[in-house]
């Protein structure tokens, strides 16, 4: 239990610098106590009599609580570290001699004040967390700050179990409010860095909000970190580090004995599992390296895949760039999860269109990335009854992702795979086909919409715009048949979501920006996300396991930029731009309202009927009822 607590252990020195000289020791910060792993709590010289300075760490105390007869030393071990000089000057010897930079247990060594000493640690840690910052910290967003918007506006986040594909999404585990960590204490006058323990009082995706022990109900000092930043630690790593456990100036005088505060809130409270750092960076190691090949999306004409190099991974993001590009300014980012992108070769074996690249001979050092590494899809059996061309559908437009549309099956793949169009817009060519597996997420039975009040953007140019569109008189104009209901995926997760939870999401129509984002409806597994401060026909359809969302401060922890929530001045700049071309097709498409499930269920589907199994609404829908269309015997 104490190991819990106490702030070092017996052969690791705390982590103030220490003077082994008989130089004078610079004075300290007053009225401050520090935990000790004796337990007792010491207090800086107050320029009363009494006091004793340790020759090893420097530590300033009562003289009757030191070490030894001459009392020179405030604990064993800075007695025996004190003996042991001709040992330690070896070490510094070999560490000098191989180049590495000096521990701070080596630094002690050195024959130089104690200020200047404290001066030369700090200008070390600082680098250590530099270099760390340039490798994890995100580009700052001026002006925003998650906490600030969660908290002024009451907001709530998906909680990272919801996202399995982000970092640590599989083995996030118990963490929640009451959870213990060891922090930082900002709230402190020492030259060097302190911690304290505090307790998590809000979560909001990664960040939470946090408490320092012994502040009770008073948030004055409270502050949003990301729990899996390098400066939050279980409780108990101070005393395996040798770190100092410092109270918050603010509250040094609320208790006298700080040791038994602790013991007294830290028993039977929760904290993180020990080898929580290790299993975050575990969790942001991605398979997929620079110079990869990979065949992916051609994303001017979308019937077609092209090869393209993996240039930079961030966070499971790929930044792939089309081979053919020169000056590698044609790109294209997506998630190594993401269904558009597959090995070389996957398009010749399903027989999808591919764009032959005019390089003949593979750019040294690049390589093919291997087949495991992409994401598998769901066996079928297309052997009995299976979908077939010209069999009608609903699908998420890929080019207008707000819109659900009346849509036709164009070809049939191997492998289960299935060549798409939008009724009403496709090219003669078929160059705005596009690929979805017959287990999509974004593919629907005829109906769908009409049970989910979902509104159907019916085929553009052909007179069903203006009138209530109805798929019995549809499907007996066109001769056509609905695909058959059994064939789509029933599959629906427990997945956590529920509206007003706020997340950070792709923009898929720029899929380089991850924006602040609000999920607005669910349809069992199907999600409607808002992009904050845009209009809502900006917003969508994203199904609950896309890996082009994330958890609150995703882009915090891979580094990755987010875009803040639109400004009205940044919308009206916006006009000439591709989200402004995406308006004035989402008008085109604009259908009108579709008669009610009642009245549908009455019509005959090409001559049989089919009635309708509704669950929950979609503001209290947990992914547990079934929304599909049953065929009747």
């Amino acid at each position: 239990m104490f190991d819990g607590y106490d702030s070092c252990s017996e052969d690791t020195s705390s982590s103030s610098s220490s003077d082994e000289s008989e130089e004078e020791v610079a004075p300290l910060p007053s009225s401050l106590p520090i935990i000790k792993n004796n337990g007792q709590v010491y207090t800086y010289p107050d320029g009363k009599s009494g006091m004793a300075t340790c020759e090893m760490c420097g530590m300033v105390g009562v003289r009757d609580a030191f070490y030894s007869k001459t009392k020179r030393f405030c604990s064993v071990s800075c007695s025996r570290s004190y003996s042991s000089n001709s040992k330690k000057a070896s070490i510094l010897a070999r560490l000098q001699v191989a180049g590495k930079p000096p521990t701070k247990k080596a630094k002690v060594l050195q024959k130089q004040p104690l200020v200047a000493k404290l001066a030369a640690y700090a200008q070390y840690q600082a680098t250590l967390q530099n270099q760390a910052k340039t490798k994890t910290a995100a580009v700052p967003v001026e002006g925003f700050s998650w906490g600030n918007y969660i908290n002024s506006n009451s907001f709530t986040a998906a909680p990272v179990t919801c996202f399995k594909h982000a970092p640590m999404g599989t083995c996030w585990g118990d963490i929640a409010e009451g959870v213990r960590v060891e922090v930082p204490n900002t709230d402190c006058s020492l030259p060097t860095k302190v911690f304290w323990i505090a307790g998590i009082v809000k979560l909001a995706g990664y960040n939470a909000l946090l408490r320092y022990e012994g502040f009770e109900n008073d948030s004055s000092l409270d502050f949003w970190c990301n729990i899996c930043g390098s400066d939050i630690h279980p409780v108990g790593w101070c005393a395996t580090s040798g770190k100092p456990l410092v109270p918050p100036r603010s509250i040094q005088h609320k208790y006298t004995n700080w040791k038994a505060f602790l013991v007294k809130r830290l028993t039977g409270a929760k904290t993180l599992p020990p080898d929580f750092s290790q299993k975050v960076s575990e969790s942001m190691q991605y398979p997929f390296k620079t110079s990869m090949r990979v065949e992916v999306v051609d994303k001017t004409h979308l019937c077609r895949t092209r090869v393209a190099v993996v240039d930079s991974v961030v966070g499971g993001r790929l930044r792939l760039v089309y081979e053919e590009s020169e000056d590698k300014t044609d790109d294209f980012w997506c998630h190594m999860y993401s269904p558009l992108i597959h090995h070389i070769g996957w398009s010749r074996s399903v027989g999808h269109r591919f764009k032959r690249s005019d390089i003949t001979k593979k750019q040294d050092g690049h390589f093919d990335a291997p087949p495991h590494l992409f994401m598998k899809v769901k066996e079928v059996d297309a052997a009995g009854e299976w979908f077939k061309e010209g069999m009608k559908l609903e699908a998420i437009d890929p080019l207008n992702l707000s819109a659900i549309c009346v849509a036709t099956i164009r070809k049939v793949l191997a492998d289960g795979y299935l060549m798409i169009g939008i009724d009403g817009s496709e090219a003669a060519d078929g160059s705005d086909w596009f690929c979805y597996h017959a287990t999509s997420p974004s593919i629907f039975p005829v109906g769908f919409c009409e049970i989910n009040m979902i509104e159907l953007t019916p085929p553009r140019g052909t007179g069903y715009a203006k009138l209530p569109f109805k798929w019995f008189d549809y499907l007996r104009e066109t001769d056509s048949i609905a695909a058959p209901v059994k064939l789509f995926n029933k599959e629906v997760p427990n997945h956590g979501f529920h509206v007003g939870m706020k997340l950070e999401a792709v923009d898929l129509m720029e899929p380089r920006l991850v924006c602040v984002a609000t999920v607005t409806r669910i349809i069992h597994r199907l999600l409607r996300i808002h992009f904050d401060g845009w209009e809502d026909e900006y917003d969508q359809w994203v199904d609950c396991e896309s890996p082009d969302l994330y958890p609150v401060g995703w882009c915090q922890l891979t580094g990755y930029q987010l875009q803040p929530p639109a400004l009205q001045s940044s919308r009206d700049s916006q006009s000439s731009s591709s989200k402004q071309k995406k308006k004035a097709k989402s008008q085109q498409y604009k259908g009108h309202k579709k008669m009610t499930s009642l009245q549908l269920k009455e019509e005959l589907l090409d001559g049989e009927e089919y009635s309708f199994l509704q669950g929950t609404s979609d503001q209290e829908s947990n992914g547990s009822a079934s929304y599909y269309i049953k065929q009747e015997p």
